[in-house]
């Protein structure tokens, strides 16, 4: 195997490795706020439900009782780092809407 070849397919595992990680932060961010994260995923994403890769790191969540917080800012960013925007306005939205339930329960 070439170098150049040998470097390109180590660059393709490392991105796979870091989007799975942000797969795993937004399954664990939606697990820890109550949401399904398989649900709110297909809404943004209704074409993605075959694809076996996501649909895979969605069920690696903790409970939120064994996980660690996560803060919403944290989430959002990742999904932007990851160039993920359509995701991260659908968890905008969610948190929103979490925010108004507080607030009117108060």
């Amino acid at each position: 195997m070439d170098r150049a070849k040998e470097i390109s397919e180590k660059v393709i595992s490392n991105y796979q490795k870091d989007e799975g990680m942000m797969i795993l932060i937004y399954a664990q961010w939606c697990v820890n706020n109550g949401l399904d994260p398989k649900t709110v995923y297909l809404k943004t994403y209704p074409d993605q439900v075959h694809n076996e890769y996501v649909m895979h790191m969605l069920e690696q969540t903790v409970t939120k009782e064994e996980a660690q917080d996560i803060p919403n800012e944290t989430v959002l960013g990742v999904l932007s780092l990851f160039g993920n925007e359509d995701l991260a306005f659908t968890l905008t939205e969610e948190i929103h809407a979490m925010e108004g339930n507080k607030n009117g329960s108060e």
